[in-house]
């Protein structure tokens, strides 16, 4: 039987503390969060490796979601500098993970999951934590809570659409993951008087969130 709570720490020691993450609320949530509640009960003995796992296969034309690798989850929420008031809008939820991390180091979570099936799951996983959820389309962000302290996007996106950067406030700051064609690079985004400033954090290559995909332009 596999230990769970040794797993847990193996991922945090082995790989979250090495990439230079060092706050300590958010390695004591990772700690704390059974990841491997978060995923298919086929794929349990997995929830802690160094990789993208997939807990909705694809079907139907939609494709696969991912819980994104616990080392690029880590960067980016430690570049959000979340505090215990925050409020932050966790967008792409998924089964609900990162905002399960999310509720226990700020001071409220909306999370957003669009797809029927991940969202019950989500709804059942984070009763009693202090996390909405909401059923939306992810690039609209959710305007009824905003302004946001901060954002995170839960998969590598062509673009950021202005509805969610509207929704930051003043020092409010977004991180995603921005792909352009086989390259991606995690990328911070702050709110300072009216304007959107980007800042490139580190590479990294995870799955993509539906729903961000840059329209097509017309080249004669």
């Amino acid at each position: 039987m596999i230990d769970f709570t040794q797993a847990r720490r193996a991922m945090v020691d082995g790989q979250v503390r090495v990439n230079d993450v060092t706050d300590a609320a958010l390695i004591g949530a990772m700690l704390d969060v059974p990841r491997e509640k978060f995923v298919p009960e086929a794929r349990a003995a997995l929830a802690y490796i160094d990789e993208d796992l997939c807990v909705l296969e694809a079907s139907g034309g939609k494709p696969a979601r991912y819980l994104m690798e616990p080392m690029v989850l880590a960067r980016l929420l430690q570049a959000l500098e979340i505090a215990p008031s925050s409020v932050v809008l966790d967008v792409g939820c998924a089964s609900g993970y990162s905002s399960a991390v999310l509720s226990r180091i700020a001071g409220r979570v909306v999370a957003i999951e669009e797809d029927g099936g991940l969202a019950a799951t989500a709804k059942k996983l984070l009763r009693g934590q202090n996390v909405e959820l909401v059923a939306a389309k992810p690039n609209a962000g959710w305007p009824a809570a905003a302004p946001y302290d901060a954002i995170l996007v839960g998969g590598a996106v062509e673009e950021i659409p202005e509805a969610l950067t509207d929704q930051l406030r003043e020092g409010g700051r977004l991180a995603a993951v921005i792909r352009n064609g086989t390259a991606a690079r995690a990328m911070l985004y702050v709110r300072s008087a009216g304007h959107i400033s980007a800042r490139r954090l580190f590479d990294a290559a995870i799955p993509p969130l539906p729903g961000f995909e840059a329209p097509e332009t017309f080249v004669f």
